[in-house]
């Protein structure tokens, strides 16, 4: 952020100066940190509780980093300026939406992307082709929550043209919240799936949670919804903004969509990276096609791609620019459809991130496009979690989803792993492991030179340390 006066700073958190004497008129800034140890010279400490430690027992380092100011909501004993506030993670909110405010007054177009899958994958190409066109500010990796969100907008400054901010949901309400942090200019749905339905109950109240985007945005914004997923595009009718409507399918002239965006001649190489036709149409513009040829991997990233096209086509940018920037963008958030070859010729496609439904078959898609010469392709496979009472059934579908793709071998972990198991049936050779270890261990000791394995499952379960695994026994060729 642009440096700020502590009393700036208390007045847009609603606390009180305490702590160290220091003139009111101090500057406080760039930084905005909740790690003690990423405290640089005159950065903004936010003491949060935490589930196993308190920020406020580590503002005495975040001083001797040279911090300028904490936000805290216990006075400490601490030679350190400090904004006394009610809660912190609420102050943090508060302060980015003071600074995001003070962008859009200079211009700043703020993105809002949510969606039930992709939304990290979809969220670094728009920050790859808004790059294009002036100074952006995403988040790494996933900061999508109450604490992500604001922490990415704190990195706004003068200089910053576009924010761009990934919105999660575990529940209603939790998009329409961060939508107050960071009011959108442009806002995207992606889908709408059955990622986190144990929490929802139904896909139709996922689909009430991503609508609540839409509906932050005022007039003269702008709605882009994908108009291949029924559910996203009803949002329509949900929002004063203007529509921009994308497909992977056809021109979504049925929308009456005032920005129509969509793909043509889409195919790919033996590595699963697409090219396709970009093609423009409007109220306001005259048709326009560009060529496309994506980097990263899999067809469910030429849906990706147009979303990113779209907000990037709403915001102002070119057809021209815009597929140039598409098909120079590369991988930025780890464990995403991360293809390695080792040394020995072994290829990993690491998605291990998360999962869900519809990532884990996009994913195994993918991989039963990948097969080599005399190689097999073998997928390890954890637990989706959060999906309540159909988590067995869904298991069971994604098992059966690999055995029809032709999949050799399954290898099966964690509390579902028994139904994935039981869904691939006799299409190949399937086991059951208990662990990371175990799993690491069969895998290292049956997987051939001309293989590709797919390592997939939810956070939780934590396989990207069997993909990491594999690859340093390997090694990696540049």
């Amino acid at each position: 952020m642009e440096p700020i006066t502590l009393v700036e700073l208390a007045g847009a958190t609603g606390g009180r100066l305490a702590g160290a004497d220091a003139p009111a008129g101090a500057l406080v800034g760039p930084d905005v940190v909740i790690d003690s140890r990423q405290a640089s010279r005159g950065a903004l400490f936010v003491a949060l509780p935490g589930e196993r430690v308190d920020g406020h027992d580590f503002m005495a380092g975040a001083a001797e980093a040279g911090a300028a100011a904490a936000l805290v909501t216990r006075e400490v004993d601490v030679p350190l300026p400090q904004v006394l506030v009610a809660g912190g993670v609420r102050a943090l909110a508060d302060l980015a939406t003071h600074v995001v405010a003070r962008g859009k007054a200079r211009g700043l177009v703020v993105v809002g992307v949510t969606g039930s899958s992709g939304k990290t994958s979809t969220k670094d190409l728009i920050a790859s082709v808004l790059e294009s066109g002036g100074p952006t500010v995403a988040p790494p990796g996933s900061f999508n929550n109450e604490i992500g969100a604001p922490l990415t907008a704190c990195r706004v400054d003068a200089a910053t043209r576009y924010l761009v901010t990934e919105m999660g949901a575990r529940g209603l309400g939790h998009v329409a919240a961060l939508c107050r942090v960071t009011p959108p200019t442009i806002g995207a749905v992606l889908n709408v799936g059955h990622a986190h339905l144990g929490e929802f109950g139904s896909v139709e109240q996922i689909a009430v949670a991503k609508g609540e985007l839409v509906e932050a945005l005022d007039a003269n914004g702008w709605a882009v919804l994908n108009a291949d997923d029924p559910r996203v595009i009803a949002m329509a009718l949900r929002t004063q903004a203007r529509v921009a409507a994308w497909s992977s399918r056809q021109d979504p002239v049925e929308t009456g969509a005032a920005l129509r965006v969509w793909a043509a001649d889409i195919d790919a190489d033996e590595l699963q990276r697409h090219r396709f036709t970009l093609h423009v149409a409007g109220d306001d513009r005259p048709p326009a096609r560009a060529d496309v040829t994506l980097r990263v991997l899999g067809e469910h990233q030429v849906a990706n791609a147009l979303a990113a096209a779209t907000v990037a086509l709403a915001a102002g940018l070119e057809p021209d620019a815009v597929a140039a920037a598409l098909s120079a963008a590369q991988p930025r958030s780890r464990w995403r459809m991360e293809l390695v070859e080792r040394t020995d010729g072994l290829a990993i496609l690491n998605d291990s991130y998360n999962a869900n439904p519809d990532s884990m078959s996009a994913a195994l898609v993918a991989l039963s496009r990948l097969r080599r010469p005399g190689g097999r392709l073998v997928a390890a496979l954890g637990d989706m979690l959060e999906l309540g009472d159909g988590a067995a059934s869904a298991h069971r579908g994604i098992g059966e989803l690999a055995a029809e793709l032709g999949i050799d071998e399954l290898v099966a972990t964690g509390a579902f792993g028994h139904d994935l198991i039981a869904g691939f049936g006799d299409a190949g050779s399937s086991r059951y492991v208990e662990d990371v270890p175990a799993l690491t261990r069969h895998l290292d000791g049956s997987l051939g030179p001309a293989d590709v394995l797919l390592v997939k499952a939810s956070r939780g379960l934590a396989l990207d340390r069997v993909a990491d695994a594999l690859v340093a026994d390997g090694g990696a060729r540049p």
